[in-house]
């Protein structure tokens, strides 16, 4: 699996964090230092946290788990559907609904409707109402599909959380924690590293930065899913991964390449 590069990093401008009057305490294991009132962040450990994160990903991707992409701000919202689209992953790029995940039965019937409205536009319906109804329901529809469009094949909760800005995400994050999904999450000087499972530390304002860690991600589980792909069989065994200094000691799965596969004998998807 391709692994990203300090000169990618510092061409994406990861290292650039915030102001140093806003920095968080917690982050200053990840700090290098400060240059003009703005904090630089140490890529010497970004570069072999976020490897370490994309390799997760790809591990998901290889046993067919689903990545829910999250990024709402402005900055991140075009970079963020575009990517998991790419990858064949949900996302929401316009507002997080509170319990989109803690109380996804009801979040289910509101996609129940938006297919629903989705198919009556589609085959014109519509036109056998007045303007005045089918107005409603178009903007019923698009509401809908703005909120909840990305993650309307979803099928289930994820099995994972990618997040660009824990700040500004943090009512998803707090979802994901409660029901034990694993969050992958870019963090800023300005916030915390508390809770999240995979920490990279980095800029989450920069566009070049943001289109960086979401191409790599969603390279990372396209070729994940390669992977699972060289054989009919899969062999898994159990590794100890060393932990973030703020994560504790897990046991994570890790494919087992095998030592030969035929060129004909890979299974699609």
């Amino acid at each position: 699996m391709a692994n990203v590069s300090m000169r990618q990093m510092l061409e994406a401008g990861v290292h650039f964090g915030h102001q140093t009057r806003y920095w968080n305490p917690k982050m200053s294991p990840f700090i290098f230092g400060e240059r003009m009132n703005i904090h630089i962040i140490n890529l010497e450990k970004t570069v072999p946290l976020f490897n370490e994160a994309m390799n997760f990903l790809g591990k998901v991707a290889a046993k067919k788990g689903r990545v829910l992409f999250v990024g709402t701000k402005g900055a991140a919202r075009d970079v963020i559907r575009e990517e998991a689209i790419r990858a064949g992953m949900p996302f929401v790029d316009y507002r997080w609904m509170g319990g989109t995940l803690t109380n996804y039965k009801t979040v289910k019937q509101s996609i129940k409707r938006l297919k629903e409205l989705s198919a009556m536009f589609a085959d014109n319906q519509h036109e056998r109402l007045s303007k005045k109804e089918a107005l409603g329901l178009k903007r019923e529809m698009d509401k809908l599909d703005r909120n909840l469009g990305g993650i309307k094949d979803m099928n289930g909760l994820p099995d994972v959380m990618f997040v660009v800005d824990v700040g500004h995400e943090n009512i998803a994050i707090c979802e994901a924690r409660k029901l034990g999904i694993p969050v992958v999450a870019v963090v800023d000087t300005n916030n915390t590293p508390d809770g999240i499972d995979y920490v990279i530390p980095g800029n989450d304002d920069a566009i070049r930065a943001i289109k960086l860690y979401l191409s790599m991600a969603a390279d990372a589980i396209l070729e994940g899913r390669s992977s699972a792909l060289l054989g009919n069989e899969e062999e898994f065994v159990d590794v100890t991964e060393a932990p973030a200094d703020n994560r504790p000691k897990k046991k994570v799965t890790v494919k087992k390449r095998p030592t030969k596969v035929a060129s004909s004998g890979a299974d699609e998807e």
